[in-house]
């Protein structure tokens, strides 16, 4: 389509497709004639505007408007026109200081991300906490307080999760090591899918040597586990950004029904899941993608990797189809590899 666009053409486009990221609102002929760099009339802007509408890259909300562009409008635009620009040291800083200052583990380190970028993108962020799908590496108890245990799991993929649990107000010290123990002779080198039926029988069935108490302990760390990782966690972040730069009626009702997506999230993980054989930033632009069938919104995400190149999950960001594009693909990009980056020096 852009290689049958002429110089006229396309810089009328552009024009359209940039004031509507800025404004939100239509844009007439008048107005663009004098925002051109060549020398054009309003009438001609006018015929070449209906050319574009022709094709299907611009639409006009009502009779006498000006024009906006389509979601193809918009795909054109961001995949073929599109200049990127690039992250300040101050946002380098500030997605480099969450990641670098996050607790040693994954999820930690992902909703500090998450945080960051939303607050830079002005948008809503999200991302999936993976399953733990490595065999384990290590596991341990550790005594926080009465009544308050830390549990501590690594994978063979160097992903370490940690799960605060409620033990028994009188257990002993030895009661954690035990649980460590029977836990370890069962659990390393296997996945926590693998290896949480038979050991769940086997506490049923008495056929340990645990008490009572300790066997509590062992149930509660294995029904958090099991809890958090029977599938992807999505965990959004800075949704009232969404409220912030809202133009007109028409783009609330689009931001409450991503709300209301991103409550459900089912539709986002499916979305989100897309990405889990797909290389670089992706793009989704409205109603492009069946998932995604929230006209006036897109979504920008990229997946990131474990030390073994493993796709283990993806961050991005979700607002209005107007959003700032060129600044966000590489902010989004940038955290990615950061999470990435961590995620490869824990391995």
């Amino acid at each position: 389509m852009l290689a049958k666009m002429n110089e006229r053409s396309r810089e009328i486009f552009k024009c359209i497709v940039e004031s509507y990221m800025k404004t939100g609102a239509p844009i007439g002929s008048r107005t663009i004639s004098r925002r051109l760099q060549m020398n054009l009339s309003p009438a001609t802007v006018r015929n070449v505007m209906a050319d574009l509408e022709e094709t299907g890259l611009l639409f006009s909300p009502h009779t006498s408007a000006g024009r906006l562009p389509t979601v193809a409008g918009l795909r054109l635009f961001v995949d073929g026109i599109l200049e990127l620009g690039n992250l300040t040291e101050q946002e380098r800083h500030s997605i480099d200081i969450q990641c670098v200052g996050s607790p040693d583990n994954l999820e930690s380190l992902l909703k500090d991300a998450t945080s960051a970028l939303s607050g830079l993108a002005h948008c809503a962020s999200l991302v999936t906490a993976p399953k733990t799908k490595s065999p384990l590496r290590h596991i341990e108890f550790v005594n926080l307080s009465p009544g308050r245990a830390l549990v501590v799991m690594v994978t063979e993929g160097g992903i370490v999760e940690n799960r605060i649990i409620q033990t028994p107000q009188n257990l002993l010290p030895s009661a954690l090591v035990e649980a460590t123990n029977f836990l370890s002779a069962r659990l390393v080198g296997r996945t926590l899918g693998e290896a949480y039926d038979k050991i769940l029988a086997e506490l049923e069935d008495h056929r340990t040597q645990l008490d009572e108490l300790t066997a509590r302990v062992v149930e509660s760390g294995l029904a958090t586990w099991s809890g958090s990782g029977k599938e992807d966690q999505l965990i959004v972040r800075g949704q009232s950004h969404l409220l912030e730069d809202v133009k007109a009626t028409s783009e609330l009702e689009h931001i409450r029904a991503l709300f209301t997506a991103l409550e459900t999230k089912e539709e986002m993980l499916k979305l989100l899941s897309l990405t889990d054989t797909a290389e670089g930033v992706q793009i989704f632009i409205g109603a492009d993608n069946t998932l995604f069938n929230l006209a006036g919104c897109s979504m920008i995400v990229s997946s990131y990797q474990n030390s073994s190149e493993t796709i283990l999950g993806a961050i991005g960001v979700i607002g209005p189809t107007r959003m700032n594009y060129a600044h966000i693909i590489p902010m989004v990009d940038y955290t990615s590899k950061m999470i990435s980056h961590f995620l490869r020096q824990q391995s």
